[in-house]
């Protein structure tokens, strides 16, 4: 079992002569040293993954510089490459009537509202994108927050406190995680999409109150919960259920509305509907929608709102006619959609492991090894693909994948070719033995 959650496959001996080996090239002295950043958590892992990386010959595929906008096809060092790495769903990034629209805020409040909203940073903009997005939803209100992972952190960690409970699915997004930490309530994860569990789970937990927090649409597997069963479970229970859609906004149901559309319930059935404005309305930030009462408090609680600059109005007006253009033109959602199909099936046919994406926008290609996901990026990004790869420790090792993000600006000749490129590579890289021993020779220790 060690060897299939640790990294590249290598026992846990391994690993730990080359955490040793990385600690030792620090200056040797006795005398106490200021805080630096190796002495961050997670530094010393990442190290390992970096030289581990560096030995099997396999090059840094993150903080590549785009030259321009990254749609279907992005400039990187001058050359152009078939992109699978953006979450612009509809392709909406660089539509003229987006940018004018961020322009013209720009024209008539200027970059930034120089203050928290509460204060004297509330803007007309602010409230016509919340008031559009609670419509959306279905709800009485929304607000809008300057991030999205913070939003996230910062209302969860607002909402519940010590004794109370969240649970959370266990492929949970880390923002999710965090805004748990930070709320000191108990934390339950129950399986990756298990309504059951959770309501064994809570059941057993008998807590004074509870928040279940779930993803409307996973962005690692592509996958979606039964979105009626955990609605069921938090009536039982008298839970809050919060659902992070994300990912789900402008890919999932005929007109992109998100996973109650999909599913077919009233959107008012979830307490909390929570999203970012960074994928299909390519702006930034995140959001909360829900009941007028919950929203007036919120605004009032949470830090990252109270305490934080309002969101800078070319972000809220670019937001706002995306949103505007995705409730007019459903057929861009008709179109992710046929061509998320096409390329999943397409690589379905060729035999890869695709895990349970049901086919909208997001299709993992699983490799069960962060070299063989390394090594595959690295051959389709030599072909003029980019998919970057999901390695250890972001997943588990045996769950290390490419993840591609299928948009409406694909052509299906794109698909088509990259599909063909994708099967070819996959089958020589998985062909190709891994040399374990070699690296633990590396390591100074043997493999399990």
């Amino acid at each position: 079992m060690e060897r299939r959650n640790n990294l590249f496959g290598l026992s846990a001996e391994a690993k730990t002569r080359l955490l040793g080996r990385l600690s030792s090239r620090q200056m040797p002295h006795a005398e106490p040293q200021r805080p630096d950043a190796a002495s961050l958590a997670g530094s010393r892992e990442i190290g390992l993954v970096t030289a581990a990386a560096d030995y099997l010959g396999i090059a840094d595929p993150y903080f590549l510089v785009h030259d321009g906008i990254a749609g279907a096809e992005t400039m990187i060092d001058g050359h152009r490459y078939l992109n699978f790495a953006s979450y612009d769903y509809l392709a909406f990034n660089g539509d003229e009537r987006i940018v004018e629209a961020a322009k013209a805020a720009i024209d008539r409040y200027g970059t930034t509202v120089s203050a928290s909203r509460a204060v004297s940073g509330e803007r007309a903009i602010h409230r016509e994108l919340e008031a559009a997005l609670a419509r959306l939803y279905g709800a009485d209100d929304a607000m809008v927050l300057v991030g999205g992972h913070a939003t996230n952190v910062s209302v969860i960690g607002a909402l519940l406190g010590p004794g109370d409970v969240i649970a959370h699915d266990a492929l949970a997004h880390n923002s999710v995680i965090e805004g748990a930490r930070l709320s000191g309530a108990r934390r339950l994860a129950f399986n990756h999409l298990d309504a059951e569990a959770t309501d064994r789970m809570l059941g057993e937990a008998q807590p004074r109150r509870a928040l279940i927090v779930i993803e409307g649409h996973y962005s690692m597997n592509g996958d979606v919960p039964d979105l009626a069963a955990f609605v069921a479970v938090a009536r039982r229970h008298r839970a809050w259920l919060m659902v992070d859609d994300a990912h789900a906004l402008g890919v999932l149901g005929p007109r992109g509305f998100g996973s109650a559309e999909h599913v077919g319930i009233d959107p008012g059935d979830v307490d909390i509907w929570m999203g970012t404005l960074s994928k299909t309305l390519v702006s930034c930030g995140g959001y909360i929608a829900g009941k007028r009462e919950l929203i007036y408090r919120l605004k009032r609680l949470v830090p990252g709102f109270v305490f934080s600059v309002g969101m800078a109005p070319p972000a809220a007006a670019a937001a706002l006619a995306a949103l505007r253009i995705l409730e007019a033109e459903p057929e861009r959602v008709t179109r992710l959609n046929r061509n998320t199909t096409l390329f999943l099936n397409l690589l379905r046919e060729g035999d890869l492991d695709t895990g349970n994406s049901i086919g909208a926008a997001i299709v993992p290609v699983i490799t069960r090894s962060s070299i063989r996901a390394g090594k595959l990026a690295a051959a389709l990004f030599a072909r003029s693909i980019n998919a970057p790869p999901i390695l250890y420790p972001a997943v588990p090792e045996r769950a290390a994948r490419l993840r591609f993000f299928v948009t409406a600006g694909h052509s299906e000749a794109q698909l088509r070719e990259a599909a063909r490129i994708v099967i070819e590579e996959s089958c020589a890289v998985m062909a190709e033995p891994i040399d374990l021993a070699s690296v633990a020779r590396f390591l100074g220790g043997p493999t399990d």
